[in-house]
């Protein structure tokens, strides 16, 4: 699923011990990296970027509750925990996690202290995987980031939302906090290996959204309204145009293409 403020909540404050570390089996990652990373990198990334944050007031200051965000640069999974009042754990691919040697080292220590957990990839099992350690994040009571569009925008334009995130919140009672992140493809651009220093970036947490009036997680129609109700208030944050489709690569082959054609619900 980073942005910044000028204050961080003491550590004594509710939201910064969330859970025992046997509430979410197999994610590991937590421990003295994300500690650094969270009370030593954070602040001073705050303190380079500067970045604008609004609503952080929103943020409820303990129990599970789901980041949405729009998604426009690599930068997004750090510049959200960065600004947010409390820690906020994301997934991240695996290859980040899998290298050898100090470069596999250095990587994997990176995204730990970013509050990033390991996951594969992918549609079917893969997709369905994920959903599953981010439920186990939430029914321990963290906070966790995600992207509706399922991949970055590379036109700036906002895409229509897969239900996912829909599917959490209706399944764990977990309130959606719509997050719009604003430059952040102007200070790491797809295809930049580092990040610019400038422009200042802006980060706006939006009221949580509490989406449990548009029915149980297994009806296909509330996962979909509920996640068109995210969106809009993503829109309503970012201000970016709407694509109107979902954010898909170019079909491959045939199949592929048939299977884009064919009505079925994002997931």
């Amino acid at each position: 699923m980073v942005n910044a403020d000028a204050t961080e909540p003491q550590s004594g404050e509710p939201g910064e011990h969330e859970a025992a570390p046997d509430a979410v089996e197999a994610v590991p990652g937590i421990g003295l990296t994300y500690v650094i990373g969270r009370w030593v990198l954070a602040p001073l990334a705050r303190m380079l970027y500067r970045p604008r944050i609004e609503g952080r007031e929103h943020f409820p200051r303990k129990g599970a509750v789901i980041l949405a965000s729009n998604h426009l640069s690599f930068i997004d999974s750090f510049i959200i925990p960065m600004a947010s009042p409390r820690p906020v754990r994301f997934l991240a691919k695996s290859s980040y996690f899998d290298g050898t040697g100090f470069r596999g080292w250095l990587s994997r220590e990176f995204f730990f202290a970013a509050g990033a957990f390991p996951v594969r990839r992918g549609a079917g099992q893969a997709a369905l995987d994920a959903l599953d350690q981010q439920k186990k994040m939430l029914d321990a009571g963290w906070s966790t980031a995600l992207y509706p569009e399922g991949t970055r925008s590379l036109d700036g334009r906002l895409y229509k939302g897969r239900t996912g995130v829909a599917f959490l919140a209706l399944q764990t009672g977990a309130p959606v906090i719509p997050v719009g992140l604003i430059g952040t493809s102007d200070i790491m651009p797809v295809g930049a290996k580092f990040p610019r220093l400038r422009p200042r970036v802006t980060v706006r947490f939006g009221e949580p959204l509490d989406l449990s009036h548009h029915g149980p997680a297994d009806s296909g129609r509330a996962r979909r309204n509920a996640t068109d109700e995210i969106m809009a208030a993503i829109h309503a944050l970012s201000g970016q145009e709407l694509a109107g489709a979902y954010n898909e690569a170019p079909p491959q082959n045939t199949v592929e293409r048939i299977k884009q054609a064919l009505p079925h619900e994002r997931r």
